[in-house]
């Protein structure tokens, strides 16, 4: 079990999307956030959500990050549950390294050989903390709102109840990416 978690204070948080509460769970350097819209019910809306600073922040075009996170905060908006976004970068590779892979991108790799190219593994993520989240909040089963089954056989200590497909319309600059995200990882596009 996860240990020396810091745990902020709940705040407020009214954004574009809607009327949250966000609080912060700090691990050694890093610090997710849980971004909340109550009432949960017995089986919340969860998305995992690994930070993608180019996608989220940027609204790069080269993923579907930006686009799932915006789909994710507009249903639990409306549905309640929350956003549990992970500060895993670059699936978990950090900045300077997806940046890195981006470059190799623009060479004609695609994204898990560029991370091969630079020594890392398709995915680098874990989901521990998601557990330890999930627990604070007393939340046992879950709506889990996700393409990745990676995430669904990785999340333990909670019921998913059921998967919820999140559904991003391609663009010319992501077809690749979302193509191999579904032939190579087993992403449910």
């Amino acid at each position: 079990m996860l240990q020396n978690i810091k745990i902020s204070d709940v705040a407020n948080l009214p954004s574009r999307f809607g009327k949250f509460k966000v609080q912060a769970f700090k691990q050694g350097h890093k610090e997710h956030l849980a971004i909340l819209r109550e009432p949960f019910g017995d089986t919340p809306v969860v998305r995992v959500h690994s930070e993608c600073l180019t996608g989220d922040a940027l609204g790069s075009l080269k993923c579907d990050c930006g686009d799932q996170l915006a789909y994710a905060l507009n249903m639990i908006e409306k549905e309640g549950g929350m956003v549990i976004y992970l500060r895993q970068e670059g699936r978990n590779i950090g900045l300077l390294n997806k940046i890195n892979a981006y470059a190799l991108q623009d060479k004609g790799f695609d994204t898990v050989a560029a991370n091969h190219q630079l020594g890392f593994a398709a995915d680098e993520r874990t989901y521990e903390m998601v557990q330890f989240i999930l627990a604070h909040y007393g939340i046992k089963k879950i709506r889990l709102l996700t393409n990745n089954p990676q995430k669904i056989n990785a999340i333990e200590g909670v019921e998913i109840v059921e998967r919820l497909p999140i559904v991003i319309d391609p663009n010319e600059h992501n077809e690749n990416y979302l193509q191999v995200k579904k032939e190579q990882m087993g992403h449910l596009i």
